[in-house]
C-alpha cells in the first residue's frame, strides 16, 4: 500500500512535465492516476524505484519502441495467427522475430543471460515506431499497426504477478474462439479477440506475447472509443469525458446501459461465456454527440467458460464485473458530476429486459451484491487469479417488481 501511495505521488510528478496525449482514446486509457478506486494498492509497481517503471507507465504518458528480438527457429512456440508479428522487423535466416516489452527484459534480464550467450536469443534493435501502454500497463497499442500487444511482466500489479501463464496461454484459442463464436450473434457489440501467441520454448512465460485486435475493423463508423474506467476519473485527469460532457445525462445513462449490458447477459445464458466486464476491459464508443452507441469487450484471459465453472459460480463472477466493478462506478461518476440523477431504476428496467435468464429475478430483488475482498486476497496471500466475495447492499433492491 505504500509503494502504491509513493507510485502515485511519482505519476502525479511526471505528468505535470509531461505532455498530455491529443488523441482522445489514447487519453482515456492513460487517464487513471488512482486506478481501481476500492483496491488497496491500485498502482504498486513491485517496489522498485521510479526511474525503473515510469518510462513505460501509461499514467505518464509514456510512449516507447518495442526491443526485437531473434529466436532460434526449432525453439519457437506459437498457436493461432502470430503473421502481424513478422512485419515489426526482419529476422536473420534461422531465427523468428519476437517482440518484447523492455521493462520486462530488464526484470528478467538474468535469467535470459545464457540464453543470448548461446545463440538462441539474438537481439535486433528496436522497432521503429512507438507503441504506447494501455491502462493494463503490459498492453500496448501500435497505432500504425492498429494492433494490441499483450506481453509478459514480472510485477504484481494489483492482486497478480503480470505473467502470460502457460496455463492459460493453453487455452487461449478455446477461449478465444467461444468468446468470438459468441459476439458473432450478438448485434452491435464486439469482441477484440486474442488470436494467437508466440514465445520461446525455454522462457515460455517470460518472453510470450499476445497478439490482439486493433480497432479499425470493429469500431462503428464515425464513433471515438474511450476506457470505461477512464469516465469514473477526475476531469483534471481526463478533459473531455463523454459522461461530464452529457447535456442530457439521464439518456446518456439509458444509451450505456443498452450497449453495455446485453452482450454481457446475452454471451453468459445463450452461449456459456462468462466476461470480465469490468471497467479496464471495456471500451465504450461515443458518437459526435458523445452518446454511447457500442461496447467493445476485451481480454480472454479474464474470461471463464461453462462449465469449466458451474453456472452460479460463473454468475456471481458476472453480476461483480458487470454490476459492482462497472455499472456502480460509472453510476456514482453519473451522479457526482449531474447531482439529482437517480440512476437505479434505469438499471432495474435494463436487467428486467432480461427475464429470460433464470438468475435476473433473483438479483433484481437480492439485498446484497458480491464485493471482491482485495485485502483479504492479499492478506492471505492467495493466487492472483483467485476471487472471493463479501456482501455489499443491493441498489437494485427496494424499487418494487413494476420498474
Amino acid at each position: 500500500m505504500l509503494d502504491s501511495r509513493e507510485a502515485v505521488a511519482a505519476i502525479l510528478t511526471a505528468r505535470a512535465r509531461a505532455t498530455a496525449p491529443e488523441d482522445p482514446y489514447r487519453l482515456s486509457e492513460q487517464s487513471l492516476i488512482t486506478g481501481h478506486p476500492y483496491h488497496p494498492a491500485p498502482k504498486a509497481r513491485g517496489g522498485g524505484p521510479p526511474a525503473a517503471w515510469l518510462p513505460y507507465a501509461p499514467e505518464a504518458y509514456a510512449a516507447f519502441p518495442l526491443i526485437l528480438l531473434g529466436v532460434r527457429e526449432d525453439t519457437v512456440v506459437e498457436e493461432g495467427d502470430t503473421a502481424v508479428l513478422d512485419a515489426l522487423g526482419t529476422a536473420p535466416p534461422g531465427y523468428r522475430l519476437l517482440p518484447a516489452h523492455p521493462w520486462q527484459l530488464d526484470l528478467v534480464a538474468r535469467e535470459l543471460a545464457e540464453y543470448f550467450a548461446d545463440g538462441r536469443l539474438v537481439r535486433l534493435g528496436r522497432t521503429e515506431g512507438e507503441v504506447w501502454p494501455t491502462a493494463a500497463i503490459r498492453t500496448v497499442y501500435a497505432p500504425e499497426a492498429d494492433l494490441f500487444l499483450k506481453f509478459s511482466l514480472d510485477v504484481r500489479i494489483t492482486n497478480d504477478v503480470r505473467r502470460l501463464w502457460r496455463h492459460d496461454l493453453l487455452k487461449l484459442r478455446r477461449t478465444d474462439t467461444a468468446v468470438t463464436a459468441a459476439f458473432a450473434e450478438l448485434p452491435g457489440a464486439a469482441w477484440l479477440g486474442d488470436g494467437g501467441y508466440r514465445t520461446a520454448g525455454f522462457a515460455f512465460e517470460e518472453l510470450a506475447v499476445l497478439v490482439r485486435d486493433g480497432l479499425a475493423d470493429h469500431l462503428a463508423l464515425g464513433a471515438t472509443p474511450f476506457l470505461g474506467a477512464a469516465l469514473t476519473e477526475d476531469t483534471a485527469a481526463f478533459p473531455g469525458n463523454p459522461l461530464v460532457r452529457a447535456t442530457d445525462p439521464e439518456a446518456w445513462w439509458e444509451a450505456y446501459l443498452r450497449e453495455v449490458v446485453p452482450p454481457a447477459l446475452g454471451a453468459f445464458h445463450h452461449h456459456g461465456v462468462v466476461l470480465e466486464a469490468h471497467l479496464q476491459n471495456t471500451l465504450v464508443a461515443c458518437d459526435v454527440t458523445g452518446a454511447p452507441v457500442q461496447v467493445l469487450y476485451r481480454d480472454a484471459e479474464g474470461v471463464k467458460l461453462l462449465p469449466d465453472v458451474t453456472r452460479a459460480a460463473g454468475w456471481e463472477r458476472l453480476v461483480y464485473c458487470l454490476l459492482v466493478n462497472n455499472l456502480l462506478e460509472i453510476a456514482a461518476a453519473l451522479v457526482e458530476h449531474h447531482p439529482g440523477v437517480d440512476p437505479w431504476p434505469a438499471v432495474r428496467r435494463e436487467f428486467g429486459r432480461h427475464r429470460d435468464i433464470p438468475e435476473v429475478e433473483e438479483l433484481l430483488n437480492s439485498p446484497t451484491l458480491p464485493g471482491k475482498t482485495n485485502l483479504l486476497l492479499r492478506w492471505t496471500a492467495a493466487d492472483g487469479a483467485d476471487a472471493r466475495y463479501l456482501p455489499l447492499p443491493n441498489p437494485l433492491a427496494g424499487y418494487g417488481t413494476s420498474q
